[in-house]
């Protein structure tokens, strides 16, 4: 007498649709689509700084398979461009494209992941941040407000602005209106000027109308389309911003909500990014110092007096001391970039310094 098989056909029947309800499952979270929203400090039509944010949006979308979407907002949809930290922080964004040294008045602490005047230039500054401790040392500062900090992309060293009138001395510089933000900032206060933030949309007006005297940008790459050198043809050489560094600032939980594939997906896309950023500004700068040096005559180009730099890197020390005394963090932070300064300017000294003396 034959046994009955179907007890054999209803466990292989169970397994089969368990399997199935397992691999469908699996896909389906495999196949799940994340929405981002990024809001970023510029307008939608800012060179280089604008094009970072649709290239890192267009690069994870790509990379994922269509399961990352970021959408991002400009400054003149949803206007605040310098309110990045705390939409983010809220997590009424998920994303944000800004600079670190704007957030100085909430957090300052933050001033010492974009530039620092007389520090390090952009190469030796990425070299810190992956290697050398600056991306622990962003973590402390930023994982208590709900947020995480990515470079996200270097303009390179910055010109010392345009002024109106010419900088022969210190005095000159006394009750001098600037627009100049973070900690060079606070430098040119100490050495009797009057420093001020204004958004980037607003500082053509601002120098037009006399609200400020002088006011620092970036360099030629986003200058020249600006107009300064209408109202205000002197332009000074660099000293506050070496290596200039922008940020993807991320929601903490929204980031602990994503897979860990996708997470290593858009922080990929963030370093990707950042060097594309950086190696458009290089060769943007470069062509448009081109046409400004032939087409644009009226700009005088200048190196601020050795009275004024040596006042200005004293002012650096001064307040860096004043820092690190008030707050161990920033002692730690500060410690960190100088021991980090010495060893790699040491490397820089005979290596590009010395190549560039001898051409």
């Amino acid at each position: 007498m034959l046994r009955s098989n179907k007890p054999l056909r209803s466990a292989i029947t169970g397994a089969i649709t368990l399997s199935l309800a397992l691999f469908s499952a699996t896909s389906l979270a495999a196949e799940k689509v994340y929405r981002l929203k990024l809001a970023e400090t510029w307008g939608p039509n800012t060179p280089i700084l604008g094009d970072a944010t649709k290239n890192m949006a267009k690069l994870a979308e790509e990379m994922s398979n269509g399961r990352l979407q970021i959408r991002v907002d400009s400054a003149n949809k949803h206007k605040a461009p310098l309110g990045i930290f705390d939409m983010v922080k809220s997590g009424q964004y998920d994303l944000g494209h800004s600079s670190s040294y704007y957030w100085k008045g909430k957090v300052p602490n933050t001033l010492y992941f974009s530039s620092m005047p007389f520090g390090m230039m952009s190469t030796e500054q990425y070299a810190w941040f992956y290697r050398g401790g600056g991306m622990e040392l962003m973590e402390k500062v930023y994982g208590p407000h709900n947020l995480l900090s990515f470079p996200g992309g270097n303009s390179d060293i910055q010109m010392g602005g345009w002024f109106k009138k010419e900088i022969n001395s210190l005095q000159d510089l006394q009750g001098l209106k600037i627009r100049i933000p973070g900690f060079a900032g606070e430098v040119m206060a100490r050495v009797g000027a009057a420093p001020t933030n204004i958004a980037p949309g607003e500082l053509y007006t601002s120098l037009e109308r006399g609200t400020i005297d002088a006011l620092e940008w970036v360099g030629p790459a986003f200058d020249l389309r600006m107009g300064f050198q209408k109202i205000a043809p002197y332009y000074y050489t660099a000293w506050h911003e070496p290596g200039s560094e922008t940020q993807f600032l991320v929601n903490k939980k929204k980031w602990d909500e994503l897979p860990k594939d996708l997470q290593s997906i858009l922080e990929t896309a963030f370093r990707v990014t950042a060097f594309d950023m950086y190696t458009q500004s290089i060769d943007a700068n470069a062509n448009s110092w081109e046409t400004m040096s032939t087409e644009y005559p009226e700009i005088k180009v200048r190196d601020f007096p050795p009275e004024v730099l040596q006042a200005m890197k004293a002012a650096t020390q001064s307040l860096l001391e004043e820092e690190a005394a008030k707050d161990p963090l920033a002692k730690e932070i500060i410690e960190s970039q100088k021991r980090y300064l010495a060893k790699v300017r040491a490397w820089t000294d005979i290596s590009s310094k010395a190549y560039l003396d001898a051409n």
